[in-house]
């Protein structure tokens, strides 16, 4: 019988007791470490790594989209910017390129940053 891994239980955890303002955060987390991941495939020719990472972000972008409220005006903006980083992914992975990648990861470290004060405001 395997022992549990302390772990992974404590990842599920933090996700399933997290808000939903927290598990945003961790989305944008998650796509900046993949799209890591994936520039980090193509700098070592592992076509296969770079694919299954940009394919990660390109879930996580999909999932963005598709809880935007759009009885708020801001989620068009936040549509037209999750559709331009979704096609600039589908062009990476088609391509291999890294530059596009660099700057999909610019997008997203610039969206977590707001994300993150946004909530520290939100707390105070």
């Amino acid at each position: 019988m395997a022992l549990p891994n302390g772990y992974q239980n404590y990842q599920k955890n933090k996700i399933l007791t997290a808000s939903p303002a927290q598990l945003t955060l961790m989305l944008y987390d998650g796509a900046i470490k993949f799209c890591n991941l994936a520039i980090s495939g193509i700098e070592e020719g592992n076509i296969e790594k770079a694919h299954n990472n940009i394919k990660k972000v390109e879930r996580i972008i999909e999932e963005f989209r598709a809880t935007l409220n759009f009885k708020y005006e801001v989620a068009n903006d936040f549509e037209n910017v999750y559709k331009y980083i979704y096609d600039r992914l589908i062009e990476a992975n088609i391509k291999k390129d890294k530059e596009i990648l660099e700057e999909v990861l610019e997008h997203l470290r610039t969206m977590r940053s707001t994300w993150e004060e946004v909530m520290k405001r939100a707390r105070s």
